[in-house]
């Protein structure tokens, strides 16, 4: 049976191998720093966008009649088109 024999760096090569590994790791802290920056960002943007979109959903809940009140209701805020009250008496031909 062979022993296996752990490889040990020299000396001279072991601060190198060391700084390169320092310098892979800091890159890939700042590599994760960034992406938690930028997930930190869109978080944010789409928080602004569900509080935007909630303010548009009570402002058309604020809208809305009473139960009670019977008349048409025009949430896109378009204006209604002139009803002409003689034509709501012509029978319809279809």
């Amino acid at each position: 049976m062979s022993e296996h024999t752990p490889h040990f760096p020299s000396e001279s090569s072991e601060p190198d191998s060391i700084d390169a590994a320092l310098q892979r790791l800091s890159r890939k802290v700042q590599l994760l720093a960034d992406a938690v920056k930028a997930l930190h960002q869109d978080r944010s943007q789409l928080e602004t966008k569900i509080e935007d979109a909630q303010k548009r959903i009570q402002h058309i809940l604020s809208r809305l009649p009473e139960q009670s009140d019977g008349r048409q209701l025009n949430l896109l805020g378009e204006p209604a088109a002139p009803t002409n009250p003689e034509d709501d008496n012509e029978p319809t031909t279809h």
